[in-house]
């Protein structure tokens, strides 16, 4: 494992150095020009001004007037913006005293809870009537839930295989319908929507996500595997393995409204995974050609960043997302895109041209952006304004997790090559991985400010919203020893009381200020133990461990997302746009937990 100085970054009880916190509860909200909350050290705003302008001219003099301050300015915040640092919550900085994990006896009635959920979240054939409702979608009550086949499939056979799981009454439960042929192409044609069979059990996130998500599942098979459970894990990968061979891709879930878009992809992480637990060399050759089509998706066609050599994210399908029309709707009734419609005839936008995205004289969304809506949806983040208000600038961007996620994903394929002793396509993987590297060193490192940034191709220019995947570069690997020192030193600005905030910017989307959400957390505190930076990496494991431990005593539940500000689950009252409800499971929180647990350094 690289271990950088990290002297020059910790002090001597091991623990990142950065200014005294402010209050979170003066957390600024978006267009505050609060600097400093009145807890912070009394030094007036025009004078920290000031010293952030001489920081760049007399950095080793300034660092030590600073230290005897006892503050330390965001680093090259006066380099961004007017208008980026009105948005800028520079008030959210997180304490850095050391959290203790709950004693380990009151952990066994969480980990009880955890063993447990995995069966009620599972669905399999045998329980079919149980995955077939969606609450997302309209359904005429009393009338069969549509279930569908690949037109690659053999129709026959599943319906056999089905039947003799499920009692007459639960298959008179069943429409069993096929696809049309070439299915991601046609699926304006699909009436109604409805589940996709897929040949395996599986774990759903849970609540209103009663189906097998892309993304959710890798980091659901992490907490199977350490659970124990590989049979379980290995099922959810070769499901993943299942859709590629007969849709082309890992899909978003398995719906119908989902065939278009995929999610981030962790697909060589989850065989390599299950492999490490079942050493099955047979099953891992089977693997490749799945491995190399899911590549190829995220690498060829409009996935391609325009001529960056990097990726994007890029929805296939058209117009609005179905599970949106008609799931994600408030008390009086308004779609999210209603909301949406409202927000562009009452602000102004300067992240992007908002004439690509929605035509004033009509006071409609225009074709693109629903074309980036389903492309933000991809992602995962859905939503967040880290590319602009909803995210749909992200069309235009190379992220920073994709292309992260890609590296590690090369990398992967690259020992998976290796373990089969097929040396020479190992170094071809290899080779993609380094290519992706500087790529993405000469395009999204930013040097001033100490982390790398999402890249718009369209504008030649790099994003400056400061989000948690800044981390996924150390998850993964890539960082030089310098590059993973410069991002750690920037934790202080996302780190809150209850963990990692997903960006420093309130916007009423979940997927920022002050949320949080478990494969964040995940991902930072394993990029931080890759490089060393083992304080705090366990303090932030023991912040996210501990809020959701105390939510659960309070609640008796584990949900999706949590306030990482005031330490508590009820995020409704911050949640403007998309759905404000917290889920109850909720899959991947139970196995960011037990991995946070098992790797913690005691």
């Amino acid at each position: 494992m690289p271990r950088p100085v990290a002297a020059l970054l910790k002090g001597g009880d091991g623990r990142l150095r950065h200014s005294p916190p402010p209050c979170h509860d003066c957390a600024t909200t978006e267009g505050s020009s609060t600097l400093f909350c009145d807890q912070t050290p009394a030094i007036p705003v025009m004078h920290v001004a000031l010293l952030h302008v001489a920081l760049f001219r007399h950095r080793v003099a300034l660092g030590f007037l600073l230290a005897v301050l006892g503050i330390v300015p965001p680093p090259a915040a006066a380099q961004s913006s007017p208008d980026s640092r009105a948005h800028e919550a520079a008030a959210l900085p997180g304490p850095t005293t050391q959290v203790d994990f709950p004693a380990p006896g009151r952990l066994d009635t969480l980990r009880a809870y955890i063993d447990t959920t995995w069966s009620t979240l599972t669905r399999s054939h045998d329980d079919l009537t149980r995955a077939l409702p969606d609450p997302k979608v309209d359904h005429e009550p009393g009338t069969p839930w549509p279930l569908y086949v690949a037109p690659t499939e053999d129709t026959a056979a599943v319906g056999r295989r089905l039947r003799q799981s499920l009692t007459p009454a639960e298959w008179a439960q069943v429409d069993l319908k096929v696809l049309p042929e070439n299915p991601r192409e046609h699926t304006g044609t699909i009436n109604p929507h409805g589940l996709l069979y897929l040949p395996h059990p599986y774990v759903v996130p849970g609540g209103r996500f009663n189906e097998m998500y892309g993304w959710d599942s890798y980091f659901i098979s992490v907490g199977l595997l350490a659970a124990g459970r590989v049979e379980m894990a290995k099922h959810m990968t070769d499901n993943h393995l299942y859709q590629v061979r007969h849709y082309g891709t890992v899909l978003n879930a398995n719906r119908t409204y989902y065939l278009t878009r995929s999610q981030p992809p962790f697909l060589a992480a989850m065989v390599r995974g299950v492999f490490h637990a079942t050493r099955d060399t047979s099953w891992l050759a089977d693997a490749v050609p799945a491995l190399k089509t899911y590549h190829d998706y995220w690498t060829t066609g409009p996935h391609r960043a325009g001529d960056t050599g990097l990726s994007r994210y890029y929805g296939l399908g058209e117009g609005p997302a179905p599970e949106v029309v008609m799931g994600e709707r408030d008390a009086e009734g308004q779609s999210h895109y209603d909301r949406i419609r409202a927000y562009y005839r009452t602000h102004d936008v300067t992240a992007y041209d908002e004439s690509l995205f929605y035509d004033a004289k009509t006071d409609a969304l225009t074709p693109l952006f629903y074309k980036s809506d389903r492309s933000m949806r991809e992602s995962g983040f859905d939503p967040s304004n880290r590319f602009g208000p909803f995210n749909v600038g992200i069309i235009h961007h190379a992220p920073v997790g994709l292309n992260s996620f890609l590296y590690r994903y090369e990398k992967d394929v690259s020992a998976i090559m290796a373990t089969l002793g097929r040396a020479d396509a190992a170094k071809r993987w290899d080779l993609r991985a380094e290519q992706r590297r500087r790529r993405m060193d000469d395009l999204l490192w930013d040097a001033e400010t100490g982390r790398y940034r999402d890249y718009n191709f369209r504008t030649d220019t790099q994003n400056d919203y400061h989000f948690a995947t800044a981390f996924a570069p150390l998850w993964a690997g890539l960082a030089a020893d310098s590059q993973a020192a410069a991002t750690a030193s920037t934790l202080w600005q996302l780190e809150a009381p209850g963990g990692v905030l997903t960006s420093t910017r309130r916007t009423g989307n979940q997927w920022d200020a002050p949320f949080g959400w478990a494969p964040l957390q995940m991902m930072a505190v394993e990029g931080l133990r890759r490089y060393g930076y083992e304080a705090a990496a366990d303090r932030l494991s023991a912040k996210f461990v501990g809020l959701v431990y105390k939510e659960f005593r309070e609640h008796g539940v584990i949900l999706e997302k949590y306030d990482l500000v005031q330490r508590e689950s009820d995020v409704s009252a911050g949640i403007q746009y998309g759905y404000s409800e917290n889920v109850v499971g909720f899959g991947w929180t139970n196995a960011v937990v037990l991995r946070l647990l098992k790797n913690v350094q005691r």
